[in-house]
C-alpha cells in the first residue's frame, strides 16, 4: 500500500466513521456542500454511463451521488472503517458503488487509463505529497478524460473560518480535521498542473454559509475552498 498518507489522518477518519451518514453529525457540512460538488462536476461533463473514480471517498457521500446520476463508480479510501460504513449504506440507498481499500497510486498502477472521470475532493490537504496523488489520478484517467480537484486555500481567512470557526466555535467539523500548513494555494496547484499534460478548464471558489447551511459556487472567491476542473490531453 502506498505510504503517501498520514497514519494519524486515517485514525481520525476511522474514529468518526460510524457517523458518515448522520445528517446532523460531524460530516453534516459535507452533506450540505455535496449538491454543489456534484453540480460542479456535471456542469463540465456528462457522467451518465461513464466510469468515475472517487479518490478519498470516505463514507461514500459523493460516490453515491455520482452513482445516482448514472455513473459507474469506484470509490477508493484507506480508512477501512469508513469503507465499511460506505458499503453498509448501499443496502439503504440501493446504489451500486465498487468500494476498494486501496491507494490511488496502487489503483492507477493496476488500472491505467481506465476511468472517464476522476474526482479527488477535499483530500489533497490530507496527504504528504499532493503531486503524487495528482500524477496517479491522471495515470488512471483515459486520454481526454476529466479530473476534478478541490482543496482549501492557505489564507488567513481559511485558517480563521476553515479551522478556528468551523472546528472550535461552530463545531461543524471535527477537531483536528484540518492542518493549516497542509492547505494549498491555487497558484501552487496551478504550478503543479502546468508541468503535466493537461488543460486547466476552470477554477472556482465555493462559499459556505453556516447560518443557512448552504453552499454556492463563486468564481471570484477562492479564499477558502476551491475547485479545479482539468482535462487530460488526448494522445498525439
Amino acid at each position: 500500500m502506498s505510504a503517501n498518507h498520514y497514519p494519524a489522518e486515517i485514525d481520525q477518519f476511522d474514529s468518526q466513521a460510524a457517523f458518515w451518514w448522520d445528517l446532523q453529525g460531524p460530516f453534516k457540512t459535507l452533506h450540505q456542500i455535496n449538491p454543489v460538488r456534484l453540480k460542479y462536476i456535471t456542469d463540465h461533463v456528462t457522467i451518465d454511463g461513464q466510469k468515475v473514480l472517487d479518490v478519498g471517498c470516505g463514507g461514500g457521500i459523493l460516490s453515491e451521488a455520482l452513482a445516482a446520476s448514472g455513473a459507474e463508480v469506484t470509490g477508493l479510501d484507506l480508512s477501512s472503517a469508513s469503507l465499511q460504513t460506505a458499503k453498509l449504506h448501499l443496502h439503504e440507498s440501493g446504489q451500486q458503488v465498487n468500494y476498494q481499500q486501496q491507494s490511488i497510486e496502487d489503483f492507477a498502477a493496476e488500472n491505467p487509463e481506465s476511468q472517464d472521470v476522476v474526482c479527488c475532493l477535499e483530500m489533497l490537504e490530507h496527504v504528504p505529497d499532493p503531486d503524487s496523488i495528482i500524477d496517479a489520478c491522471l495515470k488512471a484517467l483515459k486520454p481526454g478524460g476529466w479530473l476534478f480537484l478541490s482543496t482549501l486555500n492557505r489564507t488567513p481567512k481559511a485558517m480563521l473560518l476553515g479551522i478556528f470557526a468551523a472546528e472550535h466555535i461552530l463545531k461543524i467539523v471535527p477537531k483536528g480535521t484540518h492542518h493549516f500548513e497542509q492547505f494549498i494555494k491555487p497558484s501552487e496547484l496551478v504550478k503543479i498542473l502546468n508541468k503535466k499534460a493537461v488543460d486547466i478548464e476552470n477554477i472556482s471558489g465555493m462559499r459556505y454559509n453556516p447560518i443557512t447551511e448552504t453552499a454556492s459556487l463563486d468564481a471570484q472567491d477562492l479564499d477558502i475552498n476551491y475547485f479545479v476542473a482539468i482535462k487530460k490531453h488526448e494522445k498525439s
